[in-house]
């Protein structure tokens, strides 16, 4: 399969691109990036992409592709829902038109979060927007489509967070990590990737998959 990934810079979409980038599943990968990522790899593409509101013009860049996991994000702290659903909602949802004209015949993951509200009607605003753009997303009409929300991830192959806080509590609590990870409501970077990757191989019932279910499809492995 060939994969496009956006937000490569990030935990999560450094965790699964790492694994594209293993699986021998994966033979072409694609980074959308704001700016460069900096890493070689014989699979590896990266276009650069300053404003994602205007992925038509990279439009080019997308056919043949099997996959769009979508990991970019930023934090709704210090955001009214304005600015946070130019952020989160235009980006998406541009990207999503665009790759629909290109090849609808394809499978998107969407990285959201745990709490997302898929009413769209609830008190807490980031959740409203996730909810949002999830559900334009879902209602596109790609081949497939699958909504990810993690809640707590372990960082693995030397990953960090773009988040100095989320850095400083990965300090803490790195010597119960062996534990955390018996725990099927704690997910990886590395199972992230692993269950991206297999909803493209084998397809789930589960659109809205968060860490319990995004364990369950990691471990599918045949």
């Amino acid at each position: 399969m060939n994969v496009i990934i956006t937000g490569a810079t990030g935990m999560v979409g450094k965790g699964v691109l790492l694994e594209c980038l293993e699986s021998e599943y994966v033979e072409r990968v694609l980074i959308v990036n704001r700016s460069s990522l900096g890493m070689q790899h014989p699979k590896l593409e990266e276009v650069l992409l300053s404003d994602f509101e205007q992925v038509a013009t990279i439009k080019d860049s997308f056919a043949g592709y099997d996959a769009c996991f979508f990991c970019m994000g930023v934090s709704s702290a210090g955001m009214n829902e304005e600015k946070y659903s130019k952020l989160t909602y235009n980006t998406a949802s541009a990207f999503g038109d665009t790759l629909f004209e290109v090849n609808p015949n394809l499978v998107f993951n969407y990285v959201s979060g745990t709490g997302t509200d898929s009413s769209e009607k609830g008190r807490i605003m980031w959740a409203r927007v996730k909810g949002r753009t999830e559900n334009y997303i879902l209602n596109k009409g790609f081949k497939d489509a699958y909504m990810f929300r993690p809640g707590a991830i372990i960082p693995e192959n030397g990953i960090k967070s773009r988040t100095p806080l989320y850095n400083a509590a990965y300090v803490v609590i790195r010597p119960f990590f062996g534990l955390l990870k018996k725990s099927k409501n704690v997910t990886t970077t590395t199972k992230l990737g692993q269950a991206m990757i297999n909803t493209v191989r084998f397809g789930y019932d589960n659109k809205h998959p968060e860490n319990k279910e995004i364990n369950e499809f990691a471990a599918k492995c045949t």
